[in-house]
């Protein structure tokens, strides 16, 4: 686990809870899209592709933060900020079909826009939580 992540909240990266990621547009505002998402202890991990405005952003800017809000504790939540360390081509859409499968589709497919897919990795620098 990561030293960042607060005792106790680690669960909400954990369990296949929907996270809202925000990146920077380049006018300086915000974007947030919600996302799935798999916390591997160290890194965040995203499917996406590179048609999409989220990538164009990140390309320009690699400040992340993902908000993920605990459903039975309406008030409780985590919010990591980090940065895009690497983008790891997905051709195949794997990536997209395990994400789907965490995400209660057991027969998750690849979509359509696999040649496009990625992998984003965000690092985790710092958290807040309530």
């Amino acid at each position: 686990m990561s030293s960042v992540i607060p005792d106790g909240y680690e669960r909400l990266l954990i369990e296949p809870f929907y996270g809202s990621l925000g990146t920077i547009r380049p006018d300086n505002t915000v974007q947030v899209s919600p996302m799935w998402f798999l916390y591997d202890g160290d890194t965040i991990r995203f499917t996406h592709t590179t048609k999409r405005a989220k990538y164009r952003n990140l390309q320009a800017n690699p400040s992340m933060s993902l908000a993920v809000f605990d459903p039975e504790e309406e008030y409780s939540y985590i919010e990591v900020r980090g940065r895009l360390l690497e983008v790891i081509p997905d051709p195949t859409g794997a990536f997209y079909v395990v994400l789907g499968k965490r995400y209660g589709n057991p027969d998750q497919k690849p979509p359509r826009d696999s040649l496009d897919r990625v992998i984003l990795v965000m690092s985790i620098e710092h958290t807040a939580h309530q």
